[in-house]
């Protein structure tokens, strides 16, 4: 009964990460992400619900820490499959899925600011509309946003790119609405 309640919640999460590919975007995986580990037929190696930690790593059996942020989900599973094969097994089957995403926030001249979930295909007009709107000192046309992609600046510096209500936003952006001057 409970493979078959795991089978109904993962296939939706499939779907949704098989449309990420679709749309030519590759997902990577970074800290706050909520993901499932299903290895065929070994109950003992899957993880039903593992958060991937600060650090961007998960504790996973007989392998220790394994370093997941920056990864991809089908990169995750190749690198399990590596793991596992020759001492553990002879040829796994390793699914690997996004049950959640990380939060993204958004912060500025917006009703509510803080942190929100992300969906994927949201845009920063959807964004701004889930924290409450704009208010009415927004500039709609002084939007930034700091992606959460490990770049690191140098000391002191922001990167901050300048979006449109229709961009795409991504787990862990920071997106900034200013305040109009006039």
């Amino acid at each position: 009964m409970f493979k078959m309640f795991h089978s109904i919640l993962v296939l939706p999460l499939l779907l949704l990460s098989f449309l990420l590919l679709a749309e030519g975007q590759r997902y990577e995986m970074g800290a706050g992400d909520l993901i499932s580990i299903n290895v065929y037929d070994e109950d003992d190696l899957s993880i039903e619900e593992v958060r991937i930690g600060p650090s961007g790593t998960i504790s996973y059996p007989l392998l220790g820490d394994i370093q997941v942020s920056g990864l991809s989900p089908k990169e995750l599973e190749d690198k399990l499959v590596s793991g596992l094969r020759g001492p553990y097994l002879i040829k796994p089957s390793v699914t690997v899925s996004v049950i959640e995403y990380r939060p993204f926030y958004v912060t500025g001249e917006v009703k509510k600011p803080g942190s929100y979930a992300f969906h994927p295909g949201l845009t920063v007009d959807k964004a701004v509309s889930v924290a409450g709107g704009f208010t009415d000192r927004a500039s709609k046309g002084r939007i930034y946003v700091l992606h959460d992609d490990n770049a690191q600046p140098l000391e002191g510096e922001e990167i901050r790119v300048s979006v449109q209500l229709s961009d795409v936003v991504q787990p862990g952006d920071v997106i900034t609405v200013e305040q109009s001057f006039f």
